[in-house]
């Protein structure tokens, strides 16, 4: 019996959005850490602790963020595995229509003829038998990489004046600029990606994540 392994992955390695929504919260995680420093009473310790403290925290999202991006990977292919073998297996057309419909986005579908879908469906027959079970590839395992990584690092920026300069207030203050100059670049990817304005989304985006920061902070977050 063959078997057909694809080798690339089955989602691409951090979409856009993901990349967005990933420094968004690397960000807001590490400003509640930052934005709990009392400027007045911080010393060179209470920096050190709040640090390793956010470098930490997003040192471990980091992990499980790699983790559930290979979660993902596993259900998309196993989605795609079940598709193909309810696809091959019916002798329904307007079953096995519905079932490649569904597979592919809907705008495209929307324009395919039935004719068109049950040419897809012929051809799903005839490929290779699938696996039994989703394997991750290597391509999945560089998504969760660099997925860990991005998370990981979106901490740096607003940490390194704190590394870098012995005056607590002043480190505080130029922090501060690089967190809000950074949500306002994430805010206007995020405009760029859905189609608004990307300026009206990169101050919204500031004002979204210093509310954010503010509630979690008060939380004891």
């Amino acid at each position: 019996m063959t078997r057909n392994v694809p080798s690339k992955s089955s989602r691409r390695v951090l979409e856009p959005i993901d990349r967005v929504s990933e420094a968004l919260f690397g960000l807001i995680m590490v400003l509640t850490f930052t934005g709990s420093l009392s400027v007045a009473d911080a010393g060179r310790s209470d920096v050190r602790e709040m640090l390793i403290g956010a470098l930490g925290c997003n040192l471990a999202w980091g992990i499980i963020d790699a983790v559930f991006y290979l979660m993902a990977c596993l259900a998309d292919k196993g989605q795609g595995i079940r598709t193909l073998l309810d696809a091959r297996g019916t002798t329904d057309a307007q079953r096995a229509r519905q079932l490649v419909a569904n597979a592919l986005p809907e705008t495209v579908a929307s324009v395919l003829e039935p004719a068109e879908l049950d040419s897809i469906h012929q051809r799903l027959s005839r490929l290779p038998e699938p696996p039994r079970h989703a394997h991750l590839s290597w391509a999945d395992w560089r998504g969760a990489w660099e997925s860990f990584w991005w998370v990981f690092l979106t901490t740096f920026p607003v940490a390194v004046p704190f590394i870098f300069m012995q005056s607590v207030q002043p480190a505080m203050r130029v922090s501060n600029a690089v967190a809000i100059a950074l949500l306002f670049v994430t805010g206007w990817a995020f405009g760029r990606i859905s189609g608004y304005r990307p300026l009206l989304m990169g101050m919204a985006m500031v004002v979204f994540g210093v509310l954010i920061v503010g509630m979690t902070i008060a939380l004891g977050g």
